[in-house]
């Protein structure tokens, strides 16, 4: 097991390394010039030709990639020779000189939000999506698979932006029955907190509830087909035990990939949810830098996310060595 853990995180910090590169690449590419971008309309050849400076960007792509890459460790020093030195803190992921904060400050800032709506949709996806798609599972065939089915068709098929608006529109503003969204701090507030996450929540629940539904009644029926299934059918044990600890444990590994990927990819911001319900996230974040053309932020943002993945790979990759123990003997 140690043998199979050390190769999984070296395989992590390796891929970590080359995202880096491929991220800096990416944008080091693109048309648009960084200087320019922050150099405000009075721009003159000077005045770009000192942002550049001062941005690192008169460097050659290897050096600003290795200055970068310095930055992550030890901290970083925009424009040292100047009269007014930037200083970003390591791990620095670069500096909004249109904001006037390092990028990791403004993560930081919005990250909590991210966190507690991917968490709270989370765990209501995976209670809703799972025990309803085994339940669709023991039922083949009757009413009450057809209706879970039908049902979660239709979750799947309805987007995120009409289910927000018609959750704004009738249970906030026609029954009034929760105030409209502003985010705090469930540390501050816990029931400003609670009425505010509570839609989002329950939002993103169905989209991806209504998917592993599906997922899990699939994997169910198939599990359920197989011999050792019969065989503990036959030797007497409880079809709860024969559910629980035989069925359901081998039909995870699917549904613990997807679970890991789709966590990790709200960590990285669920831009039309946090839009639709004003919350001060990483999705709106990334938004607000698009549209401003932003590109330390945007340059960030997409480093954090692409790790979160990653990393949830590297978990989900240890979760199958737990589940299924034949993994590691493959591996």
């Amino acid at each position: 097991m140690s043998a199979y853990v050390v190769r999984r995180v070296i395989s992590m910090i390796i891929l970590l390394l080359l995202l880096t590169l491929v991220v800096f690449i990416l944008f080091s590419l693109l048309p648009a010039d960084p200087a320019r971008l922050t150099c405000g309309k009075g721009c003159t050849p000077a005045v770009l030709e000192a942002n550049r400076h001062k941005l690192g960007l008169d460097l050659p792509v290897i050096q600003q990639y290795w200055e970068f890459m310095k930055g992550l460790f030890v901290g970083r020093i925009y424009a040292a020779d100047s009269p007014d030195p930037v200083v970003c803190n390591a791990p620095c992921l670069g500096y909004s000189f249109k904001r006037g904060e390092e990028v990791l400050v403004l993560i930081k800032d919005r990250l909590p939000a991210t966190i507690w709506l991917a968490l709270g949709a989370f765990i209501l996806w995976l209670a809703a999506g799972i025990s309803v798609g085994v339940y669709a599972a023991l039922r083949r065939g009757r009413w009450q698979d057809k209706t879970v089915m039908g049902i979660s068709l239709a979750g799947y098929s309805l987007p995120s932006f009409f289910l927000g608006l018609m959750a704004i529109f009738f249970i906030v503003i026609r029954l009034q029955l929760l105030p409209y969204p502003s985010y705090v701090s469930p540390f501050e507030n816990p029931i400003q907190f609670f009425q505010t996450m509570l839609l989002p929540w329950i939002v993103l629940a169905i989209l991806y509830a209504a998917f592993y539904m599906r997922l899990t009644r699939n994997q169910m029926l198939e599990v359920l087909g197989e011999d050792y299934i019969r065989t503990a059918r036959a030797k007497g044990l409880p079809e709860r035990i024969v559910i629980r600890k035989h069925a359901l444990r081998a039909g995870l590994t699917p549904i613990v990939t997807a679970a890991g990927l789709d966590l990790a990819g709200l960590l990285g911001g669920a831009i039309i949810t946090e839009s639709i319900f004003s919350l001060p996230g990483l999705g709106s974040l990334a938004v607000n830098s698009v549209n401003d053309a932003d590109l330390p932020v945007i340059v960030g943002i997409t480093l954090v996310t692409a790790t979160f993945i990653i990393v949830a790979n590297l978990i989900v990759d240890l979760l199958y060595a737990v589940i299924d123990p034949r993994v590691r003997l493959v591996s």
